[in-house]
């Protein structure tokens, strides 16, 4: 973690707060819908970013980013999974279930 979010080097904060061209970054409707003119989304979105986090959610966040989990609903887990391919939240815990001789699962 970092003090200030424009020290965080895959930040988008410089784009989206300062106006820095990012070849990367590309404005999406909720940051468009911040404001008419960019200099009012840009100050729109420096005052969201920096706004407190709770204590609770905070710790929520970096346990999600220690343990490298996507932090949203099952919704938007299943399609960041899908475009990655790979597991993006907790796995399922204990052994996988043993094949019953005949070939279905043991119940």
């Amino acid at each position: 973690m970092v003090a200030d979010p424009g020290e965080y080097p895959w930040s988008s904060f410089p784009a989206n707060a300062l106006g820095q061209h990012d070849p990367l970054v590309r404005p999406h409707p909720g940051y468009i819908a911040l404001g008419a003119d960019a200099e009012a989304r840009q100050d729109a979105y420096r005052r969201l970013v920096v706004a407190s986090v709770d204590s609770n959610e905070l710790e929520t966040i970096r346990l999600h980013l220690q343990r490298q989990h996507a932090l949203g609903s099952d919704r938007f887990r299943c399609a960041i999974e899908s475009q990655l391919g790979r597991r993006a939240g907790p796995a399922k815990i204990g052994r996988p279930r043993k094949a019953s001789p005949l070939g279905e699962s043991a119940l």
